[in-house]
């Protein structure tokens, strides 16, 4: 079993008001993600949740109940986790939706709560270089940059439940550059997320408003 886990429990600091429910292509940012997660292939969603968690939750479900009504595919494959440490940093959001995994999961796809843009394909894409077999981390890349998601299998679960908050994953990926395979994503969104007020009003309002 494969889950995709998206990080949605951030303060937004940067952005001064909570980015994941701004909006976006006649949804928002969070619903955006949701059901790109939920179009993909992966067995199961686990959103993670923290700052401004009821908001959020209130959301996603508007989203799942949409989806139902769609030929969205398994909307009853969502699920949601706390993590109540959120201030932590995005680490702890991680360790936060591992400790929730059922223990028969065999990998975790990582999904960035403020990466709208990311299509359904790209997390195929990581998914599918998986089953392929022979790496336990598998990430996108674009013109020789890695972004997200990041795909983990869950033979390091406990390795990634002890990282430094302050390291991040990439001492993951550092510690094991042998069992890394990096896949070709021809997309440039896997390195576009929404942190600032510029970043929206640069990435999303054009394209937003064309879409009128």
């Amino acid at each position: 079993m494969i889950a995709a886990v998206i990080l949605a429990a951030g303060e937004s600091r940067r952005m001064g008001t909570q980015k994941l429910l701004l909006p976006f292509r006649g949804s928002t940012v969070i619903g955006a993600v949701v059901r790109a997660a939920l179009g993909s292939r992966v067995d199961r969603v686990l959103v993670v949740l923290g700052a401004d968690r009821d908001a959020v939750r209130e959301e996603i479900e508007r989203v799942r109940a949409s989806c139902q009504t769609e030929e969205g595919r398994g909307s009853d494959r969502l699920g949601f986790t706390v993590n109540d440490s959120y201030a932590s940093g995005m680490l702890s959001s991680v360790q936060a939706g591992f400790r929730a995994l059922p223990t028969d999961a065999d990998a975790a796809v990582v999904m960035l709560g403020d990466q709208p843009f990311l299509p359904s394909a790209v997390v195929d894409a990581v998914v599918a270089a998986y089953r392929e077999g022979g790496r336990g981390i598998v990430i996108p890349v674009f013109r020789g940059r890695r972004g997200h998601p990041v795909l983990i299998d869950l033979k390091y679960r406990g390795e990634v439940l002890g990282l430094d908050p302050a390291e991040g994953l990439r001492q993951l990926v550092h510690a094991h550059p042998d069992d890394v395979r990096e896949v070709e994503a021809g997309d440039a969104d896997i390195l576009r997320d929404l942190d600032t007020p510029e970043d929206y009003q640069e990435r999303v309002k054009p394209t937003f408003f064309e879409k009128k």
